[in-house]
Order: C-alpha cells, then structure tokens, then sequence
C-alpha cells in the first residue's frame, strides 16, 4: 500500500492505496465520486475525464498515487452554491444529452477546451471532444452547448 494526499473537489483526503489502483477506481470507491464513470478502462471513450490540476486527463488513464499532491475535480466539484457551472447549465438547456453516461467526461473536457480558447468555431470544439465519444446524440447539441458556454462567458470560469 502506497499513502496518497490528494485535494479532490476542495477537499483535501489522505489514503493508503494499492499502487496499481487508477484514480478513476479511486475516486469511485474510495471517496464516492460516481459522477466520474467507468467506460471502456483502455482511455478511448473519455467517460471518465477530470481535471488534475486544471488540466484534462482520463481517471481510467491515470493512477491514484499520480494525483499524490494534486488537485483533482470532478463532475461533482463544478457546481458552486447550489447554481450548475456555466458548462452544466448550458448542457442543460441546449439538450445536449440521451442517454447522460458520457455527459460528465464531456463537461469536462468541454471546460478544458475553453481553457485554450474561449471562443472556439465549431470545428475547434469538434476537435477538442475527439477524445471523447458519444454513442447517442450525434454531436449536434453538445458542439451547441460548448458554443452556448462560450458566448455566455463560461471561458472566464474554465480554470475553476
């Protein structure tokens, strides 16, 4: 067992862990954060992204004791007060879900890409979600959401 200190969505957890446990594991059965799902485990389908120290990353790509000394949110931690991040709300209203499952990966990824750039066209975001896929919506409404998040400034919250 390796001990691991890692701040996850504000709060900060110390754990023994098993070496070879993947953050996604982690996350899920140690601390609860089931918002954070488990597609594919081979880091194809981006189900799993969170953000390690504001930066993208797929869980099921990354160990637990990786994330030692970092920060970590997930799908839970966005929300603030009770009010969805700008991503979430705009998610929300453009539709931009069916099924849901791989709808947290790509808030998350989604954010990610308005880190770089807080106006993308629809071809940069088209390209910033290729790591993450969909089997449901076709992509319409989510390129939607990501533009709608964007226009409403959603740009200025992606670092949180």
């Amino acid at each position: 067992m390796t001990r691991i200190s890692v701040t996850v969505d504000g709060v900060k957890y110390s754990d023994d862990v098993e070496p070879r446990t993947l953050l996604v594991h982690y996350l899920r059965e140690n601390l609860g954060k089931v918002g954070t799902v488990i597609g594919c485990d081979t880091s194809n389908c981006g189900a799993c992204t969170v953000h390690l120290d504001g930066r993208s990353v797929k869980a099921c790509n990354v160990l637990a004791v990786q994330a030692d000394g970092h920060e970590v949110t997930t799908i839970e931690g966005l929300a603030e007060g009770g009010q969805l991040h700008p991503m979430q709300q705009a998610f929300h209203e453009h539709h931009a879900l069916q099924c849901g499952y791989c709808t947290p990966g790509m808030i998350m990824q989604a954010i990610d890409i308005l880190k770089d750039n807080a106006s993308p066209s629809e071809e940069q975001i088209r390209a910033g979600l290729e790591g993450n896929l969909c089997r449901c919506t076709g992509y319409h409404n989510i390129v939607k959401a990501v533009s709608a998040a964007a226009e409403a400034g959603a740009g200025s919250k992606a670092g949180e």
